[in-house]
């Protein structure tokens, strides 16, 4: 995203340059980290206490990269123009397969409500 926003001009600029793409690239980024932190983690918890109690992590996981990824796909193809879909580029290819991933271990809210259910757990095991 940010070698072809370098490369493509639009208007006599580069279109990195051009409205809000500084604030796309940005997001761009701290959403791929956040992704990746939320994973370093749930790795260290599955590492330290085993999968049955990293299980609110992980579906976090399976919420988070997925929609990033899908997210962060869609910025790169709206940088790339017309291109962005053509197959000229990966993108429309890596976009449809993580679209499908969001579905292949179940849909989004089957893995939220697993992460409510956990979190009201260990809420009522305090009381």
């Amino acid at each position: 995203m940010c070698k072809r926003g370098m490369e493509r001009k639009a208007f006599g600029k580069e279109l990195v340059r051009l409205g809000g793409n500084y604030d796309v690239i940005a997001n761009s980024r701290i959403e791929i980290n956040q992704a990746r932190l939320l994973t370093l983690q749930a790795a260290w918890m599955m590492d330290k206490y085993g999968n049955k109690h990293s299980a609110s992590q992980i579906a976090q996981i399976k919420v988070v990269a997925p929609n990033m990824a899908c997210d962060v796909i869609d910025r790169a193809i709206q940088m790339h123009g017309g291109g962005g879909v053509s197959q000229d580029f990966p993108l429309a290819q890596m976009y449809s397969f993580m679209r499908c991933l969001r579905l292949a271990d179940g849909p989004d809210e089957v893995h939220r409500r697993s992460i409510a259910r956990l979190e009201l757990a260990k809420l009522l095991a305090k009381d």
